[in-house]
């Protein structure tokens, strides 16, 4: 019984750790529009550019298969 009862109160515990973490309050530094559209337009070419490499080889890498059939 007291083994479950310690598991509890460390939830408990854990928990109200977890919402110190929390802040409500207004952002210590301003982000402009400028440093917010530079970091999303780094952030999404980060994200499409492998995509946008794969698809501009895909006709090679289409030839390679069909040249050396798999056994």
């Amino acid at each position: 019984m007291t083994g479950n009862f310690s598991a509890l109160t460390r939830q408990n515990h854990v928990v109200k750790e977890m919402k110190r973490a929390i802040y409500s309050k207004p952002p210590r530094n301003r982000i402009g529009a400028a440093q917010s559209f530079f970091v999303m337009s780094v952030f999404a070419a980060a994200m499409l550019a492998p995509a946008a490499w794969i698809l501009r080889h895909l006709p090679e890498y289409r030839q390679r298969v069909q040249r050396s059939p798999r056994t």
